[in-house]
């Protein structure tokens, strides 16, 4: 995914707020809540200047390698009294002096290992923002998701609390006229109460959820897009989990980042010893000076100079030791860290991939039991008005097809995250792969 210029934040609020109010009958699609979420979620924002300022290690560790040029420049008024067998008097003149050297590695172990470092942390750098722009594709689109099923969860309660509210005016009729039972009138009481507290739980886990997604794309989203009751899966995934794998282990961003920790490391360990080997500049000066001293007072003097200097540590207290001993943990420590990053990665992996592989049989089988339940409902009705079955068997029949309808919504959504979380494992997870699910959900025609 290409690195995203972020506007200023002036037109990023201006921007969302046409994106997000620009008209009261728009629903937020989630093309559009993916767009406001680059432009507005912080932790984006923070991953985005983190990558800026880590593709300068890049210049940084180069440097290492380049002249270094610098200049000086002296003036010093200087009063001097000179004493002779004969006499004594001042002498007040003004001394000047400028330096311009320049400075170039020829041998620099230490340098040579910054300079490798650099690249390896600007890389390091890259990985860590790829793994960030696919993390805020899985975030937004999960507050996105989880928000239409706390919708869905609250519709199908309400529908639940406002069946039982009828079943107890018909039970109460049937009371009255006594064709029906006090058993019948409490249970559709207890029913309707458990409903209503249901009605209440749903709504603030809908209030919750749609403020973790304002906190994502920036603003109150207002209403969203459904999905779509033409729902349809595709076929299953015939990629093996081996390919996966394979394709998962060498693009995934975590790996290739703690991958390219323990090259740091392994330059961090060069760097440490470095600090006994010997460091070669070829030095050049060119300087000029005016009343350097007394001796040269009233005189100017042009030096040019050119030569190589050699630096050869000899001791510093033990440090160098220890550096690379700690370097060489470091290093072994970042072999550990990798091996588990891997396994966590290719563990998701499989349990994503079993849950893919299952969800379109899943979704097929939700539709079934929904239509199963549905036919129930209707048999358990007459079987009541025969005097087979009682409105106990009714309410139980109508709990088991609100459980189904909310156990297929779930599905759908799980089965579009199964989706992205395998191409994130895999370390493929774009922007297009946002517009491809985006169809799903479309505005509602209520």
């Amino acid at each position: 995914m290409a690195h995203i210029a972020l506007p200023r934040r002036a037109q990023a609020v201006a921007a969302l707020a046409a994106l997000l109010y620009g008209s009261g009958a728009h629903a937020l699609g989630l093309m559009e809540a993916y767009q406001a979420a680059l432009k507005n979620d912080p932790t984006f924002r923070s991953a985005y200047y983190q990558n800026e300022a880590g593709q300068e290690n890049r210049a940084l560790g180069r440097s290492n390698l380049l002249p270094v040029l610098s200049a000086s420049y002296s003036a010093t008024q200087v009063r001097n009294t000179i004493t002779d067998p004969l006499q004594t008097y001042p002498r007040d003149y003004l001394s000047r002096s400028s330096v311009l050297q320049v400075r170039q590695p020829l041998l620099n172990v230490e340098g040579y290992a910054r300079y490798k470092m650099g690249g390896l942390q600007a890389d390091y750098a890259s990985a860590q923002f790829e793994s960030q722009q696919q993390e805020v594709i899985s975030r937004v689109v999960t507050a996105y998701f989880d928000v239409l099923f706390k919708g869905d969860l609250l519709a199908l309660t309400k529908v639940e609390r406002d069946l039982y509210v009828e079943q107890g005016k018909v039970n109460q009729r049937l009371f009255e006229k006594g064709e029906g039972t006090r058993t019948d009138m409490l249970e559709s009481q207890a029913r309707r109460d458990s409903a209503e507290a249901a009605v209440l739980e749903t709504q603030d886990a809908l209030t919750v959820a749609r403020t973790t997604l304002a906190a994502v794309i920036g603003g109150e989203p207002g209403e969203l897009d459904k999905m779509v009751t033409e729902f349809q899966t595709r076929p299953a995934d015939t990629v093996s989990f081996e390919a996966w794998k394979n394709v998962s282990l060498e693009r995934n961003p975590d790996i290739r980042a703690l991958t390219l920790s323990v090259e740091l490391a392994r330059q961090e360990v060069t760097r440490s010893l470095a600090g006994h080997a010997p460091r070669v500049d070829l030095v050049a000066t060119y300087s000029k000076s005016s009343s350097d001293s007394i001796q040269t007072y009233n005189q100017d003097t042009t030096s040019r100079s050119i030569g190589v200097q050699v630096n050869f540590p000899l001791y510093s207290g033990g440090s160098v030791v220890a550096q690379s001993r700690q370097a060489v943990a470091n290093q072994e420590k970042a072999r550990a860290d990798l091996q588990a990053q891997t396994d966590k990665v290719l563990s998701e992996l499989r349990k994503d991939y079993d849950s893919m592989m299952s969800s379109v049989a899943r979704i097929d089988a939700l539709k079934k039991a929904v239509a199963s339940s549905e036919l129930l409902i209707k048999a358990t009705q007459q079987s009541v008005k025969g005097g087979v079955r009682i409105n106990l068997d009714v309410l139980n029949a109508t709990q088991q097809l609100y459980a189904n309808k909310r156990d297929l919504a779930q599905a759908r959504y799980n089965y579009l995250l199964n989706t992205l979380r395998m191409r994130a494992a895999a370390g493929t997870l774009a922007e297009s792969d946002v517009r491809e699910i985006a169809p799903y959900f479309r505005p509602s025609t209520e």
